[in-house]
């Protein structure tokens, strides 16, 4: 039997994408819609959109959510590529074990594990809760997307160029801002990407460390769809959901080009003189 899709492999494969999918395309016809009643079509307005605009608090806690999510995903990426130049470049220190489980572990605990540690820390330590703390608490999981991502482009990385250099007379720190950080622009810039889609989209978490004055986006939108959907959170969430779609897009495509300039330094390498 040739590899390959079969039928019953499509079938499921389209089903599975339909169920992903067809929820949120409805979600995002419905916010042009112009009835109240988010079930019951009754035309194309744009209403909803213009009412998300003039709702003070969805505009307040969107800007808190953009707020924290720029400052966390940039301290994500300096912790991460820090994290991951560690892993990549050292890998024989002592507790080295012990290190890799810290990095990772954020990557497999339950999210409500993680804001319910965090909380408690702040608790214990008198913190006011507010963005600050949720800076901290959407960096501490982020960072770790960032180390496996910087670590995996480290790992591929022909260190011949940067052997070269320092054989040049360039000292390590000269070389990893000339040779090294040029070739790993790419996954940084994929790595504050999907950091910053993470904290854009965070709810769990940002509910244990949230404070008065710092509702994020997502807290907000949950706390009004418990009391009914309304179209004009239809209109906010295909928003929020154009907003992340944006950052996977942007991601997915640095993430080619990174791939394509690995292959081009393969194929030179391989050349002959």
């Amino acid at each position: 039997m040739k590899p390959g899709f079969t039928g019953v492999g499509i079938s499921v494969l389209v089903a599975g994408f339909a169920f992903l999918y067809i929820p949120i395309l409805i979600l995002i016809l419905f916010s042009f819609n112009e009835s109240k009643l988010v079930t019951v079509w009754a035309g194309f307005s744009l209403k909803w959109y213009a009412q998300v605009w003039q709702n003070q608090g969805l505009k307040d806690a969107a800007w808190v959510t953009i707020q924290v999510a720029l400052l966390s995903a940039s301290v994500a990426t300096i912790i991460g590529t820090m994290a991951g130049l560690l892993l990549a470049r050292f890998v024989s220190f002592r507790g080295r074990p012990l290190f890799s489980g810290m990095v990772y572990a954020p990557l497999v605990m339950p999210e409500v594990i993680t804001g319910l540690a965090l909380l408690l820390l702040f608790v214990a330590w008198n913190v006011e809760r507010g963005i600050g703390t949720l800076v901290v608490a959407h960096a501490t999981f982020c960072a770790s997307f960032v180390a496996v991502i910087v670590q995996s482009r480290l790992a591929s990385m022909d260190r011949s160029i940067e052997e070269a250099a320092m054989d040049l007379g360039a000292t390590p720190a000269k070389t990893f801002m000339v040779i090294t950080l040029p070739i790993i622009a790419p996954a940084l810039v994929s790595g504050w990407l999907l950091a910053f889609t993470l904290s854009l989209d965070d709810l769990v978490i940002s509910s244990f460390v949230s404070g008065p004055g710092a509702t994020t986006l997502p807290m907000k939108i949950y706390s009004q769809v418990r009391l009914g959907v309304t179209p004009e959170i239809n209109a906010i969430s295909t928003i929020l959901i154009s907003l992340v779609a944006t950052g996977v897009i942007a991601a997915t495509l640095l993430q080619k080009r990174q791939l394509v300039a690995r292959e081009r330094e393969r194929r030179m390498a391989e050349a002959p003189d």
